[in-house]
């Protein structure tokens, strides 16, 4: 974690504030570099099911254009609503819709956009304040939700895409443990809404550890009116689960389900909560 963030009192439960803001523009430097290492054919292979690497990276033109004219220029002439329409159909139509519309741009094009844009968009969360409310973050439970977690969303969003095009051209997850840790770090603040319909004693505290470089723990606490990240680890965790970040991250992007999670798992303590917590999942889907 970079330098600790102050929070308002409301959002306390989601843990210790994450400052990503100056993580954007390496971000950037790393997916305009993994765009421009692309083959041709490489465009055209399938990132995530129905969309293309191509698609992938339109998808995040979009992001970063909804950003800057949302927040940054106050522009509010996007899509709307259609009646009765659920969040998440509304977001997967609009981003559908986006890129179907964007087939029509070249590769090179959406690099050479993508690359002025993406800028843009670090410099308007480098100076963004923290604190001040947000978007929603739905997987966390948070309407609205600090800055700083819509912008550490952001980060997660953005980067888990990059790895999404890597995977499709044949390469592995960027290990680059100054941008994996935290996006882990932000994906385990859906830990209190993941458990939110589970019963247990106040005080009753689980457990999730990641290893290797990226990795670290966190404990979360029934605390009677919700679970918490914010109390202090007593040692004594009913349950612990423990996992690579490769399979952690997977499982809070949906890039595997829970099942082969908690087959990959070393769990200690009490069944029921560690498969709670191998239930999350840390985007919309």
């Amino acid at each position: 974690m970079n330098p600790r963030l102050t929070d308002p009192p409301g959002h306390s439960w989601l843990g210790a504030p994450i400052d990503a803001r100056p993580l954007f523009a390496p971000e950037q430097t790393a997916l305009t570099a993994t765009l421009r290492a692309l083959a041709p054919a490489d465009w055209r292979r399938e990132a995530v099911p129905g969309w293309t690497v191509r698609d992938v990276a339109a998808h995040l033109l979009g992001d970063f254009y909804g950003r800057l004219a949302r927040d940054r220029d106050g522009h509010d002439e996007g899509p709307a609503f259609a009646p009765g329409e659920t969040l998440e159909a509304f977001i997967h139509r609009s981003n559908q819709e986006w890129v179907a519309a964007c087939r029509r741009i070249s590769p090179a094009a959406l690099v050479d956009t993508l690359e002025l844009i993406g800028p843009q968009v670090a410099r308007f969360f480098e100076t963004a304040d923290p604190a001040a409310p947000s978007l929603g973050v739905s997987w966390a439970g948070a309407d609205p939700a600090p800055m700083w977690l819509d912008s550490a969303r952001d980060l997660t969003e953005f980067w888990t895409h990059r790895q999404q095009i890597r995977h499709a051209t044949g390469q592995g997850t960027d290990p680059d443990p100054r941008l994996l840790s935290v996006v882990l770090d932000t994906f385990m603040r859906a830990l209190p809404h993941t458990l939110r319909d589970i019963d247990a004693p106040a005080g009753t505290q689980v457990r999730v550890r990641i290893d290797g470089p990226a990795g670290g723990a966190w404990t979360v606490t029934a605390t009677g009116g919700r679970w918490s990240l914010a109390e202090a680890d007593a040692g004594r965790p009913a349950a612990t689960v423990r996992l690579d970040a490769e399979t952690a991250w997977r499982l809070c992007t949906r890039g595997i389900q829970p099942d082969t999670a908690r087959a990959r798992a070393r769990i200690d303590g009490e069944r029921s909560l560690a498969d709670a917590v191998c239930r999350i999942v840390s985007v919309i889907h």
